[in-house]
Parts: C-alpha cells; sequence; structure tokens
C-alpha cells in the first residue's frame, strides 16, 4: 500500500488546470443568499415571517454544485492518475518463482508426517498447482546446489521430479544455503521479468547467514521467503538475524501458501513499479462511474438545466452511427476495454474474442494456448513488437523456424530491438538440436529404421559404412516420441543422481 501512495501521481497534469476554471464558473453562477431590502422594514415582524415563502430553509445544494463537482471528477479523470505499472502482456502476471529445498538427511525427520521432505514436497506442488500459469524453476541443495528445473509453467515437469529428490541423490553432504542463493539469482538473472527466491528448509547454516544480507545497490538481491518445515514447537534463531527476509511456518492447512503467494505478490508489485519499460497504468476511468452517477440527478425536479440538454444533444450527433449494443455493457463500455477487463480477470479466451485491437488480441490468444491463431494475427502486423510476440507465439507452437525469422523479422524493422538477436539465435540453436538429434535418432519414427539396426565394417567397400535396416513387422506402426521415453525403465532418483555428480565434477575442474 505505501509503494502505491509513494508511485500515484498524474500522467497528463495539464488538465488539472482545468480545475481553476470550474471553480470560478462554479463561484461566478451559485446563487447567493440575499439579504433583506430596506421596504421589509415596514412589515410588522411577525406578518413578514407568515408572508415569506421558505424562508426558515436555507437551500444548501444546487445543480451548479453536481455540476461542478462532476466536471471535476471528469478533469480528474482526463488528467490520469495512476500508481502501478502495466504487466507485459507477453508473460505471465505472476513473478517467475526459484524454489530452493534443502535435500538432506535431517529433512526426513518424521516429526512432520509422513516427513519434513514429504511434507516440502506437497507444499511445493500445492504452491504450483496455486500459481497456475506462472514460471517456477527448483533447485536441491545440500553440500552442493544443482538446478532441478528451469523456469517451467507446466507442474507437470516437476512433479517426477520432485518425487526423485532425496538425500542420497545428493552429490555432498552439508548445509550451505547460499550457494543456493547465487544460483537461484542465476536463474532470474536470466529471465525475462524481477522474480523472487523460496527457501524449503529444516535449519539453516550460521555460516552463510552474512551472504543472505549482503547485497550490491547496482543489482538487488530478488526478494527471499523462507518455508520452516518445522514443527511449531521448534524454532531457527539464524533467521531472525536476517534483515528483509520473510519467514513463513508451514500449516496443515493453506494458510501458509496464502501468505507466501502474498509476499510474492507484493515483491513483484514493487519490482513493477522499479522497471522503467513498462507503461504507467491509467486508472482515470475509474471516475468516469461517480461522475455518471452525479448526472442522474439532473432528472430530479428542479435541477434541470438547459445547458446540459443541449451538451447531450451535441454529444449524441458526435456518436458514430455505427456503433451497436448488443447488451447494457455495450452502452458503456467498447470491445477492448470489455477485452481488457477480462484480459485483467485471467479469462483470456474470452478477452481474445472481445478485442477489436489487433494488437491485443494477438497477446489474448498466446495467453489463452491459441498459439497458431495468434501468430497469424501477429504475423498481419507491420511493428517490431508484433513480430517479436509472434516469434514468441511460433516457439510455442513448437515452430521453431518460423519463430526464429519472426524474431530477424523484428529486428530488421527496428536495429537493436530488445531481445530480438539474442532469441533469433537461441531459436535457430534449437533448430539445429532438433535436427541434429532427428538425425541421429534410433526410434525409427522418421526413417524406419529400427532401434537394433547393426553396423558392419565393409571391407569391400574400403570400410565404408552401411547399415543392414530391420524390416518392421507387418501393420507394426512406429512408436511415438512418449511411447518411447515411457519405455526407458530409468529411476528418476538414479537420473537424478547421475547428473548432479557430472556436475559436481564439472565444477571442481
Amino acid at each position: 500500500m505505501s509503494d502505491a501512495i509513494s508511485a500515484f501521481h498524474f500522467l497528463r497534469p495539464m488538465w488539472l488546470i482545468g480545475l481553476l476554471a470550474i471553480a470560478a464558473i462554479w463561484y461566478l453562477i451559485r446563487p447567493r443568499k440575499v439579504a433583506a431590502t430596506q421596504d421589509n422594514a415596514t412589515i410588522a415582524p411577525h406578518l413578514l415571517e407568515a408572508l415569506r415563502v421558505g424562508s426558515g430553509q436555507s437551500r444548501r445544494v444546487y445543480p451548479i454544485d453536481g455540476a461542478a463537482l462532476t466536471l471535476v471528477f471528469l478533469c480528474l479523470a482526463a488528467a490520469g492518475p495512476t500508481w502501478s505499472r502495466l504487466s507485459n502482456p507477453l508473460i505471465a502476471e505472476t513473478a517467475p518463482l526459484v524454489v530452493a529445498l534443502k535435500v538432506t538427511p535431517s529433512m526426513e525427520t518424521p516429526d512432520l508426517a509422513p516427513s519434513r521432505l514429504d511434507r516440502a514436497r506437497f507444499k511445493i506442488l500445492d504452491l504450483i498447482e496455486q500459481r497456475a500459469g506462472a514460471r517456477t524453476a527448483l533447485i536441491a541443495y545440500s553440500g552442493s546446489a544443482h538446478r532441478v528445473s528451469p523456469l517451467t509453467e507446466d507442474p507437470n515437469i516437476l512433479r517426477p521430479l520432485l518425487e526423485g529428490l532425496s538425500p542420497r541423490v545428493m552429490p555432498a553432504e552439508g548445509d550451505t544455503p547460499a550457494t543456493a542463493l547465487a544460483l537461484a539469482e542465476t536463474i532470474l538473472t536470466d529471465g525475462d521479468a524481477p522474480g523472487a527466491v523460496l527457501f524449503v528448509l529444516d535449519d539453516f547454516n550460521p555460516a552463510d547467514v552474512a551472504a543472505f544480507e549482503a547485497s550490491d545497490p547496482d543489482t538487488p538481491r530478488p526478494p527471499i521467503v523462507v518455508l520452516v518445515a518445522l514443527p511449531d514447537r521448534v524454532s531457527i534463531p539464524q533467521l531472525d538475524r536476517l534483515s528483509d527476509v520473510t519467514t513463513v511456518r508451514i500449516t496443515p492447512d493453506d494458510t501458509d501458501i496464502r501468505e507466501i503467494e502474498r509476499r510474492l505478490q507484493s515483491a513483484h508489485r514493487a519490482a513493477l513499479l522499479a522497471d522503467d519499460r513498462l507503461a504507467w497504468d491509467d486508472r482515470g476511468w475509474w471516475l468516469i462511474w461517480p461522475a455518471a452517477l452525479l448526472c442522474l440527478l439532473w432528472f430530479r425536479r428542479g435541477w434541470t438545466m438547459h445547458w446540459a440538454i443541449l451538451l447531450a444533444t451535441f454529444m449524441t450527433l458526435q456518436t458514430p452511427q455505427t456503433a451497436r449494443a448488443e447488451g447494457v455493457i455495450d452502452w458503456f463500455l467498447t470491445a477492448d476495454q470489455q477485452g481488457r477487463m477480462a484480459f485483467e480477470d485471467k479469462e483470456y479466451s474470452e478477452a481474445g474474442e472481445l478485442f477489436q485491437d489487433p494488437m491485443w488480441k494477438g497477446y489474448a490468444k498466446m495467453r489463452a494456448g491459441q498459439y497458431e491463431e495468434a501468430a497469424q494475427i501477429l504475423s498481419r502486423i507491420d511493428t517490431p513488437e508484433a513480430a517479436f510476440a509472434e516469434g514468441y507465439a511460433r516457439i510455442r507452437n513448437r515452430q521453431y523456424r518460423d519463430g526464429a525469422r519472426a524474431f530477424e523479422k523484428a529486428e530488421l524493422r527496428q536495429p537493436g530491438y530488445p531481445n530480438a538477436a539474442t532469441n533469433a539465435e537461441i531459436a535457430w540453436a534449437i533448430v539445429t538440436y532438433v535436427e541434429d538429434a532427428r538425425d541421429q535418432s534410433d526410434t525409427g519414427e522418421d526413417t524406419g529404421v529400427g532401434a537394433d539396426d547393426v553396423v558392419y565394417d565393409n571391407e569391400d567397400a574400403r570400410g565404408a559404412v552401411t547399415t543392414e535396416e530391420r524390416k518392421p513387422a507387418k501393420d507394426a506402426a512406429p512408436m511415438t516420441a512418449q511411447q518411447w521415453i515411457d519405455s526407458i525403465d530409468t529411476d528418476m532418483a538414479d537420473f537424478l543422481r547421475f547428473r548432479f555428480v557430472l556436475e559436481e565434477a564439472e565444477a571442481k575442474k
């Protein structure tokens, strides 16, 4: 709340000068009390009192008062009051989150049934479900910290990875939250929106307190929230020494999840206020409603003003003849305004149908998961912003080659457009990787070659490599990629342990 108050300002402050003109007109037009004339002195006071109509009552409110107050609201609305910024429609409206989970033998203590680690898993999954559509990354740490999953919006990716985490997969014993914090900051730095870090732990290494308190003014530290996976009777004194770190205790219900979400939203709003790249959200339209209600007073007997009728007639003549009202809301809001309201309520499919503005229509379609339709709409707009958004839509639709070309188109329309060249380079790298993987694939999905091919050294052909194709069974359909993955009988814990050991060995070189 304090951030909103400090950020309050007017986008078009010159309109505030109109308040002086309104005050002057109100002062000149408003009736004043007329003093008794000298002729009234010749009439007896008790008779004069009886002859006066309404003399005992003084009118406090006049039509000009309502008109002036209405004009004040309209003038303030035109000035554009604002206290928050518009979020980037290309990214989720919820802050990215990196979850750092402590994976040590102490986390297997059963004082929180079934264990501290299992309870932590449940809470992380509940939080991910609560933040549907927001990106979440996962880090596991003990004596070393490892990235389990990059930022992703799909909880189905994180679920099996969480289930595979246990102390036996960690390559080094210990407790190094500072290492996990450094890795989390790296993940958030690579993102395109300010994020936060959530630590889920049952103890805190006192030697790492200094790392959490240090902060570089040029690169401010992301907000940190700590979820303590301990019974109520157990506390962690080290956390009390940390400033600007929010501590939330684990609860049997979802009270802790709601508290974490509130903290993350508050931190996200504060980060948006400091982002000069984002436009301010004009809230002037809020003042239209009280102005419209005050206009209803003009229908009261004795309040009608002839000039108001002329003004209404003039406004009617200025209304486009093509305007139509299919419902009551169409009388007050345009299709784009209705679409924006649906967009802010996260009704993206409805917003995509309501928007008439092609840019916002494409944004809404993309947020609704209708990537092909969004790309088609955005491709018809000749701006670098549209080309950049089209690239996102193509990538989300796994059209990596077309996505790379769209990013290049944005760079061509505006040289140096932010992140366009970088995204194009990444998209082309994905295209190369996918094509190389397809060429080297042994699933037979594209070529019909089976996985059990045998390679011979053909001496007559001077060592030329030849293959003997294993003919598939009659009417046998090739395996899909998902079927091939499901056929691999590999334990997720073994996979994570192998990966973490390689990362640890690479880091020690």
